[in-house]
């Protein structure tokens, strides 16, 4: 039993930001950015919500797999940056496509969350407890970066995508892992509670102590060294579950969080650019969002053909890692 993708769908801001925007704050430069990280824009909400990016994204992969809101058995939500404590993301943007009743909940494995939430689904379809999932990637980094770093802040955008998936006799294994010696390497810590029994600073460890509350900080440095390892490990063990190797995959569709650490990454598999999906100069960083976005925009133009092996690989906070083989 395998999954088969049915739709998809997407939604970015309409605020398009380039890099040049940045330079009136911080020190920096289109060409520092573009040389370090591949990016050239973002899209940067100036309002849009959350959920409601998720909620486009949905409206348009239902459309896409022509799936009726009530033909849904369960929506997974992936994000870092709901708009809400509670309710979750999948229930505000669920009910926004005219879902009732169908099971709803988020998932946080930071950018790693969209392979995360296939998995997930894949259990529920291959046990028979679903026949039509709603996943939905919905991101607003804005929320989180702190603008005055300027190694960070350049890297993020904001934006949404989505997928329906229903069971299939198609192939599909995945492999998914986390390190969690580097559980602080990248960090938001929650706002902090202002009730009246509070007498006493909150006992953060040594690491995390003097971060601000509510904002991201990423050991950049240290991150890097991790990814250009956890991609083609992830890839590498996810195809000898499937019985192949890497170079037998059509194509990668791989987490979009630095252009050098894909291209690094392929160096470690040995595989030709040209097999993989890259959008990272027009979107930035959208975490969870960044794969999803990436099978739309390959789907809406023909790239993806039956039969294709792909792989779909990520990364993220935590640290979380994995990677997904499907046949599409």
């Amino acid at each position: 039993m395998g999954i088969s993708i049915l739709g998809a769908g997407c939604c970015l801001p309409q605020q398009e930001v380039d890099n040049h925007a940045f330079e009136s704050f911080i020190e920096t430069s289109d060409e520092w950015i573009t040389t370090r990280t591949g990016i050239h824009c973002r899209r940067i909400s100036d309002g849009i919500l959350t959920y409601q990016m998720g909620a486009e994204a949905a409206r348009q992969a239902l459309k896409d797999a022509d799936t009726a809101p009530e033909e849904i058995d369960m929506v997974l939500a992936t994000t870092v940056t709901a708009d809400t404590t509670t309710p979750s993301l999948a229930c505000l943007a669920a009910a926004e496509v005219g879902i009732k009743t169908a099971p709803c909940m988020d998932l946080n494995a930071a950018c790693t969350g969209f392979v995360y939430a296939l998995d997930v689904a894949e259990k529920y379809l291959s046990t028979g407890s679903a026949k039509k999932i709603l996943i939905l990637s919905a991101e607003m980094m804005s929320r989180i970066v702190n603008f005055k770093d300027r190694s960070s802040c350049v890297l993020f955008g904001d934006g949404a995508a989505a997928v329906v998936v229903g069971p299939s006799d198609k192939m599909y294994h995945s492999w998914l892992a986390c390190n969690l010696d580097g559980r602080y390497k990248i960090f938001s810590k929650a706002t902090n509670s202002e009730n009246p029994f509070r007498k006493k600073d909150f006992d953060w460890p040594e690491e995390v102590a003097e971060m601000q509350p509510g904002l991201m900080e990423m050991a950049g440095n240290e991150v890097y060294r991790f990814a250009t390892q956890a991609m083609p490990e992830a890839v590498q063990r996810c195809c000898e579950k499937a019985g192949f190797t890497p170079e037998q995959l059509d194509r990668i569709i791989p987490h979009q969080a630095n252009l050098r650490i894909i291209r690094t990454a392929l160096k470690h598999l040995g595989l030709p650019e040209e097999k993989v999906h890259i959008n990272i100069q027009h979107y930035g960083n959208i975490s969870s969002a960044c794969i999803p976005l990436s099978l739309c925009e390959m789907k809406r133009a023909g790239e993806l053909h039956p039969g294709d092996k792909i792989c779909l690989v990520g990364f993220g906070s935590g640290l979380t890692y994995g990677a997904a083989v499907l046949e599409w």
